[in-house]
């Protein structure tokens, strides 16, 4: 295998979409040539002071060309931070202080070296040149781009028809974003699928400012714990980098077997035709014990991996539980979740449903072997997934989504 096959090989794992994969080739083929290495560049505005696994695949993705010998630059939109992404949005967002977002930059900085080599990794503030910029400046910025274009974008479109607040201040944002690569001369950016439209803003800066146009490369929006919706604190089916071990560990045997091979792909880079093979349980403990080593240390995984074993040896699920659970979509909520405490009631294993809110405010419910306390949390069902329900402490629950 040549060496550009061999790079594009760990490049494109994983990847969404490439705009374009022969401008990569080209840009591979000199770099390798020249020997010289090519700039890679992903942002993250500090707008939460902690990053999950979501995050954590454009990072991936840096550590990928930062292997191959390519110099990756992590950008915290300190400056863009403070406009706020419009992207996926119905309404104008409310801009961070800039001590928020320097607070949480600091956070960032010390999370990101648990992927990236920190020797290796050059760090960027965009307010190094955007708090530099005049007024003439940023006025001669965006009149390198038009209103017409900026409305072809969904979330805009999406407003304006509904007839709900566009802020002029957030057309700046896909701008100064696209600048970032003006500035850095980068050669790829890297992105989520939803930013597409200010990944592209920066191919066309390039142009306007007389540069070879960067390669844009989109990762997928890694799905949550629930293997439906993308990983969201506020949707609580997220992974936290600073989850404590046990923690992370337990999380990660939660999810189905289908989602372990997708976050195999998008989160390491381990063989997959391997990890398939492989049983299941095995797999899933391996991934697990990966993630957190990666974040905590080996001993710590090793400490969890024990834990965890012990936790499941102590309450195995029975090869025959109390109930077996078939609802169907007419059993639930609109979109496709359920409440604890509906759910528990279900199964007839408790009297009744102000029973059903005491035993889970009371820590007496398992659910894939976590323990939930929040009598008003809901569950996401999936077609082809089984959720082990303890209930109680003898108790046990088979529950399935029928097709």
């Amino acid at each position: 295998m040549s060496e550009l096959s061999r790079q594009l090989d760990l490049i494109l794992r994983g990847v969404v979409e490439v705009i374009h994969q022969v401008e990569l080739e080209s840009k591979l083929t000199r770099s390798l040539k020249e020997h010289r290495p090519l700039r890679v560049k992903a942002g993250f505005d500090p707008t939460a002071p902690d990053l999950h696994l979501g995050h954590t695949v454009l990072i991936h993705k840096l550590k990928h060309f930062q292997d191959l010998g390519h110099q990756v630059i992590f950008l915290i939109g300190d400056f863009t931070g403070m406009i706020g992404d419009p992207t996926g949005v119905s309404e104008t967002r409310k801009a961070l202080t800039k001590e928020q977002v320097q607070e949480n930059a600091k956070t960032y900085q010390r999370q990101i070296f648990k992927i990236l080599d920190p020797e290796k990794t050059l760090i960027e503030f965009n307010s190094r040149w955007m708090g530099a910029m005049t007024a003439d400046g940023l006025i001669q910025l965006a009149a390198h781009y038009r209103v017409a274009r900026m409305m072809e974008r969904d979330d805009f479109q999406k407003r304006y028809q509904e007839q709900k607040p566009i802020s002029i201040h957030e057309f700046l944002y896909p701008l100064v974003q696209g600048y970032d690569s003006v500035a850095l001369k980068s050669d790829v950016e890297l992105g989520g699928t939803d930013q597409k439209f200010n990944l592209l803003v920066g191919r066309e800066l390039q142009r306007q400012y007389g540069q070879e146009p960067q390669v844009v490369i989109t990762m997928p929006l890694l799905e949550g714990l629930d293997g439906v919706r993308k990983m969201s604190k506020s949707l609580g089916n997220y992974v936290a980098l600073e989850d404590a071990p046990g923690e992370t560990f337990g999380k990660l045997m939660s999810i189905s077997d289908d989602l372990m091979v997708r976050y195999y792909e998008l989160l390491t880079t381990e063989d997959l035709a391997k990890v398939k093979a492989a049983h299941p349980m095995q797999a899933k403990q391996q991934l697990a014990r990966l993630l957190v080593a990666r974040y905590h240390g080996e001993e710590a995984a090793r400490q969890a991996h024990e834990g965890f074993q012990q936790k499941f040896q102590d309450r195995e699920f029975p090869s025959e539980p109390d109930v077996r659970l078939t609802l169907t979509r007419s059993d639930l909520k609109g979109d496709g979740t359920i409440s604890l405490t509906d759910l528990v009631a279900k199964t007839g294993l408790v009297p009744s449903k102000s029973e059903a809110r005491r035993l889970i405010i009371q820590g007496g419910l398992e659910v894939n072997g976590q323990k939930q306390t929040d009598a008003n949390a809901v569950l996401t069902l999936v077609v082809g997934q089984s959720y082990q329900m303890k209930v109680g402490r003898r108790k046990f629950a088979l529950v399935e989504l029928q097709a």
